[in-house]
């Protein structure tokens, strides 16, 4: 069902959210923020995909209305589709001396600016790395990570099992209708993680989609 709970956000939290480069509708933003003030309380959140912290800011917002912590993964070098000649280039955040995208600079200021660096923790580093390495159960897993196919995939194998029973997977982008956009989100995560059976889906809005884990625990491989 598609969710038409009103938001119970900070304002000036909001504020700082609709004010962060990013990519994320507010109304999206509002169901994510939503589904980590009921899942925070029973475990850590985990966000793939940080870009300038707009969706840190709707996660890191329940984290401090409930206690909780947000782990955020991403090497900020920009996506596929961040990349230069691409649609979602953006010149401001790219490092002069380098000429590589570096959008960590501006996540650090965005999380400081709304007063969320006890909540929001950053893991600098390759999706793949960081979860290869990773054993902590997640009360709310949220992939918005390289829309490619190959990051698509390799984020649903990394991640998607580390869920505990009862948590939520939320994936971002997810479009039926490839008139509407990209694929991979859908066929490579969203898909994958129903045909898993592992996962129901709860509820949704615009291109966010919410998968309840009600099969299997936490590190059970699907």
């Amino acid at each position: 069902m598609t969710d038409t709970t009103p938001s119970t956000m900070p304002s000036a939290l909001l504020d700082h959210a609709r004010a962060a480069k990013g990519f994320m509708p507010e109304d999206e933003g509002a169901l994510l923020h939503r589904v980590a003030l009921e899942r925070l309380p029973h475990g850590p959140a985990l966000e793939v995909g940080t870009y300038c912290g707009k969706s840190a800011i709707y996660l890191g917002a329940a984290a401090q209305q409930v206690g909780g912590t947000v782990f955020t993964v991403d090497h900020h070098r920009g996506s596929e589709e961040n990349q230069a000649g691409w649609e979602h280039h953006d010149a401001s955040v790219v490092d002069p001396e380098l000429g590589l995208m570096d959008t960590l600079g501006q996540f650090r200021k965005n999380i400081a600016r709304a007063g969320l660096e006890d909540q929001v923790i950053a893991v600098v580093g390759q999706s793949t790395t960081v979860a290869a390495h990773w054993r902590t159960p997640l009360s709310l897993l949220f992939i918005d990570g390289g829309h490619g196919e190959e990051p698509a995939r390799a984020d649903f194998a990394g991640w998607a099992h580390w869920v505990q029973a009862g948590g939520y997977l939320a994936i971002h982008d997810v479009f039926p209708d490839p008139a509407d956009g990209g694929r991979p989100p859908y066929e490579l995560i969203y898909l994958p993680a129903l045909a898993s059976g592992a996962f129901t889906e709860v509820t949704h809005t615009g291109s966010l989609r919410v998968l309840q884990r009600t099969s299997g625990a936490a590190g059970d491989p699907f």
